[in-house]
Parts: C-alpha cells; sequence; structure tokens
C-alpha cells in the first residue's frame, strides 16, 4: 500500500461532532470519504482516484488531492484552512 501526502492538509467538517479534520494523505481521504451521507458524482471521482492511488497506481498527487477537496465542496462538507 502506497501513502500519498497531501500538501497542504484538507479540512473538512466531522459529521458527528462538528469539528474539523484535517486529511494529509489519500488514506485518510478515503476514511473521510466513508462517512459522508451525500454521494455525488465528485465524491465516486475522490473515492476512485483514492483507492487507486493506494493500489500504487501511478497517479499525481495534486490530482487526487484536487477531487478530493471537489469532492468535500460537493457534500458540503470542506472546510477552508485557518
Amino acid at each position: 500500500m502506497t501513502t500519498l501526502w497531501f500538501v497542504p492538509p484538507v479540512f473538512v467538517k466531522i459529521e458527528t461532532d462538528g469539528g474539523r479534520h484535517g486529511c494529509n494523505n489519500a488514506m485518510a481521504a478515503l476514511e473521510q470519504l466513508k462517512r459522508w451521507a451525500r454521494r455525488g458524482p465528485r465524491w465516486h471521482k475522490a473515492w476512485t482516484l483514492c483507492l487507486s492511488a493506494l493500489e500504487g497506481d501511478p497517479i499525481d498527487r495534486h490530482v487526487v488531492r484536487k477531487a478530493f477537496v471537489a469532492a468535500a465542496k460537493e457534500a458540503e462538507m470542506y472546510l477552508s484552512p485557518e
């Protein structure tokens, strides 16, 4: 399993308590995606890219991060960095 790091981290809401979580790699992003109730086309794209990256496919980290940000915005889970 390959770790694909995000710089800077992507901050998202935590649905259960309204807190915030900084995702700094594809595994953390995948864990957050699992928890979201709203799953649109951008969610599916981010899910696929995160899985592919973790399987070792040669995917640029910026592409995965950008897809995760788009999914977070689509699901209204994105929080701007402090």
